[in-house]
C-alpha cells in the first residue's frame, strides 16, 4: 500500500514523517488530518477511519466521524476557537445559503445548513433563526450589491463581518454554495477572517449621494464631448476660438445653431465679454455645414446637458443638507490646497468624521489605495504597484492633487519636486496621499491646516545643498569661499 499523503500520491500533500524507533505505530501525520500509521508490512498507510471507500474520493481525505473543524498543527494541538456560535452566509441575487455552527452537547461543533430567499420577509426569517440559535457573529462575502439587503436586516441584531472574496478563496474544484458557506463559517469560527470597513447607515447614504453626483458629472463631461464631436463633423471650429464651449457666449451660439441659424456674422455677435474682441475669428470658426440631423442631435444634447445640470444642482443641495452636522469638519478640509467643497464632501462621505477606526494615517492611506503594496519573495522586493482601494476616494484625491500642483504651496512644491524624477502621474499620487494624511490629522486632532510654504524642501536641506554645489564647483577646478550676503540698508 502506498504511503498515504506522501509526495507522489494523487492526494498527497507531503506527509511529515517523525523519526521513531522501529515498530512504533505512529510515524507521522499530515497537517490538519489524521496521523499516518505503520502497517504490518513495514511502511505507513492511512488509518482505517480515512481509508479509501470504493467509488468515493471524499472518503480518502475526510471521515464522517471526524469533524473537519478539528484542525490540528504539527504538534497535535487544535486551532483556537474564537467564535463558538457563528454563521457563514453565501449570498447571491436570489439565494442565501447559511451554515450555522454551534457547540453540541459534547462540546463538538454541530453544523446546520439552510437556504433562504433574498426578499425582506425571507431575510427576517433568517434573522429569527439565527437569534433562536443564539448566534453571535455572522460573516458574508462582498458579492456586488447583493450583500447590502442582508446587511440592512441583520446589522442591528448581530456582529457582522464583511469579507473581501479574494482573502478567503476555498480549495479549487470543490466549490458549491453549501461548501462556500461552510468554509466561511469555519474561517469565522477560528477568527481567520479580516473584516472590511462598512460605515454606519448615515455615512452609507452620504456615499450614495456623492457617488451618484460624481457619475452625473462624468456623464455631463461625456455629453459635452459629444457636442464637440458634432461640431467637428459640421466643420464648425468653435472650440479653437472659445476656451469653453459650454460658457455663456458659446452656449448662446450653440443654441442658435440648433435652432437653425446659419449666418456666421450674426452668430459671432452673440459673444459677450472678452470674446467680443475675437469677432472676425469667431465668424470664420462658425462657418460650416450643419445638416438638419446634426442640428437635431445638437438640440438633444444641449437639452440633456441642461437636465444633468439641474440634477447635479439638486444633489448639491441635498448633500449640503446631509452635511450640516459636519460643517466644522468641512471647513477644515477646505483649507487644504486643491480641496474644494465637493472634494471635501466626498472625503467625509467615504472616510467619515471619526478617525478612531484607522490606527494611523498610514493605515488610512493603505485602505484608500494610495500607498504601495508589499511583494517580497526570496528576500527580494518585487514590483509592488498600488493596491486597489476606494475608487471614489482615489478619484477625488487625484483631482485635488492636480489642482494643488498648480499652487505656490507645500503641496505644489512636492509635486514639482517629484515630477522631475518620478513622472507627473506618480507625483500626483504622492500629493494625493499627502492630502489624505493632512485630512486625517485635521479630522482626528481638530486642528487647522498650516502650510509649510513652497520653499520647505530647499530650506530643510540648505546646508547639504550648499555642500553639494561646492563639491560640484571644486570638481571643475574652482576654489570656493562662501561669504554671507550683506543685509540691505
Amino acid at each position: 500500500m502506498p504511503l498515504w499523503g506522501a509526495p507522489g500520491h494523487e492526494n498527497g500533500g507531503g506527509a511529515m514523517l517523525r523519526g521513531g524507533r522501529p515498530g512504533s505505530e505512529e510515524v507521522g501525520e499530515r497537517w490538519g488530518r489524521e496521523p499516518v500509521y505503520q502497517s504490518d508490512r513495514g511502511y505507513p498507510e492511512a488509518p482505517p477511519i480515512v481509508a479509501p471507500r470504493v467509488g468515493s474520493t471524499h472518503g480518502r481525505v475526510y471521515s464522517d466521524r471526524v469533524p473537519r473543524s478539528a484542525v490540528t498543527n504539527d504538534k497535535g494541538r487544535t486551532m483556537e476557537v474564537v467564535n463558538p456560535r457563528c454563521c457563514g452566509l453565501d449570498v447571491h441575487k436570489q439565494l442565501v445559503v447559511a451554515c450555522l455552527i454551534v457547540p453540541g452537547p459534547d462540546g463538538a461543533p454541530v453544523k446546520e445548513i439552510r437556504r433562504f430567499g433574498t426578499m425582506t420577509a425571507d431575510l427576517r426569517e433568517l434573522r429569527d433563526w439565527l437569534l433562536a440559535s443564539s448566534c453571535a457573529v455572522v460573516a458574508m462575502e462582498s458579492s456586488g450589491p447583493y450583500w447590502k439587503p442582508v446587511w440592512n436586516v441583520l446589522e442591528d441584531s448581530f456582529s457582522l463581518v464583511l469579507v473581501n472574496p479574494q482573502h478567503m478563496k476555498a480549495i479549487p474544484g470543490r466549490k458549491t454554495d453549501q461548501k462556500d458557506s461552510e468554509w466561511i463559517a469555519e474561517l469565522l469560527r477560528h477568527g481567520l477572517l479580516k473584516a472590511s470597513f462598512v460605515p454606519e447607515r448615515l455615512q452609507r447614504e452620504l456615499r450614495e449621494l456623492t457617488r451618484y453626483r460624481t457619475k452625473l458629472i462624468e456623464e455631463r463631461s461625456a455629453e459635452v464631448n459629444r457636442v464637440q464631436k458634432i461640431l467637428e463633423g459640421a466643420n464648425i471650429k468653435l472650440a479653437s476660438v472659445a476656451t469653453d464651449i459650454m460658457g455663456v457666449s458659446a452656449r448662446a451660439m450653440l443654441a442658435a445653431l440648433a435652432a437653425g441659424a446659419t449666418d456666421p456674422a450674426a452668430l459671432a455677435e452673440l459673444a459677450k465679454g472678452r470674446l467680443r474682441t475675437k469677432g472676425a475669428e469667431l465668424a470664420r470658426a462658425l462657418e460650416g455645414e450643419l445638416t438638419a440631423v446634426q442640428a437635431f442631435l445638437l438640440a438633444q444634447q444641449l437639452a440633456h446637458i441642461d437636465h444633468l445640470d439641474a440634477q447635479v444642482e439638486a444633489l448639491d443641495t441635498r448633500v449640503a443638507e446631509e452635511m450640516r452636522p459636519f460643517a466644522e469638519q468641512l471647513a477644515r478640509l477646505m483649507t487644504i490646497p486643491g480641496v474644494g467643497r465637493r472634494t471635501a464632501e466626498t472625503i467625509l462621505a467615504e472616510v467619515g468624521a471619526d478617525m478612531s477606526r484607522f490606527p494611523s494615517a498610514a493605515h488610512l492611506a493603505a485602505w484608500a489605495g494610495v500607498a504601495p503594496g508589499n511583494c517580497e519573495s526570496g528576500g527580494k522586493r518585487l514590483a509592488n504597484p498600488r493596491r486597489r482601494g476606494n475608487k471614489a476616494l482615489g478619484r477625488a484625491l487625484a483631482e485635488a492633487a492636480w489642482a494643488a500642483s498648480r499652487t505656490g504651496t507645500y503641496l505644489g512644491a512636492q509635486y514639482r519636486r517629484l515630477a522631475r524624477t518620478r513622472g507627473a502621474k506618480r507625483a500626483a499620487v504622492a500629493v494625493g496621499r499627502s492630502i489624505l494624511v493632512i485630512a486625517y490629522h485635521l479630522l482626528k486632532d481638530g486642528t487647522t491646516y498650516q502650510d509649510l510654504g513652497p520653499r520647505y524642501f530647499e530650506e530643510r536641506s540648505a546646508e547639504s545643498r550648499q555642500r553639494w554645489h561646492i563639491r560640484q564647483l571644486q570638481a571643475y577646478g574652482f576654489e570656493v569661499e562662501l561669504k554671507p550676503k550683506p543685509e540691505a540698508a
